[in-house]
């Protein structure tokens, strides 16, 4: 059984949860995956630890993490790849990782949370969607009013 977990940044406000659930919903319309959930980085339920787990427990043997964000960065890069126990990066004494986030953003990570994955489970991530021609044309038809 393989099972497609949607990974949303969160936000304190409702938008971000609802577009990626939407997104869900309509994957899941469409057939494809036996079982398609939604997982939040930060600031909402359910977080992905939580989402991994039920997707493992409703008996899916390969779980696809994908994250519903447009560019890479430390959520996609590092932080998302340390909940799912696959973070290979050294965050130790490095002053390649200070990032820039001087802008008051105190994100409340559910950093304490990473995941378990049974013997038998594959686990897949994917990257973000990036500069696809198919954004493009989604672009292009806001900057159209459509």
């Amino acid at each position: 059984m393989e099972a497609l977990v949607l990974v949303g940044h969160g936000s304190r406000l409702p938008h971000s949860k609802n577009v990626v659930m939407e997104v869900a919903e309509k994957i899941k319309a469409r057939d494809i995956y036996d079982i398609v959930e939604v997982g939040m980085m930060e600031f909402n339920e359910p977080t992905i630890p939580q989402t991994i787990k039920k997707v493992i427990d409703a008996g899916a043997k390969k779980v696809i993490v994908t994250p519903v964000f447009l560019a890479p960065g430390n959520h996609t890069e590092r932080d998302i790849p340390k909940i799912l126990g696959i973070y290979e990066g050294d965050d130790e004494g490095g002053h390649h990782h200070h990032h820039d986030h001087d802008h008051e953003h105190h994100h409340h990570h559910h950093d304490t949370e990473t995941v378990e994955i049974p013997e038998g489970v594959e686990l897949v991530y994917r990257k973000p969607m990036g500069a696809d021609d198919r954004i493009i044309d989604i672009v292009l038809d806001r900057a159209n009013g459509l």
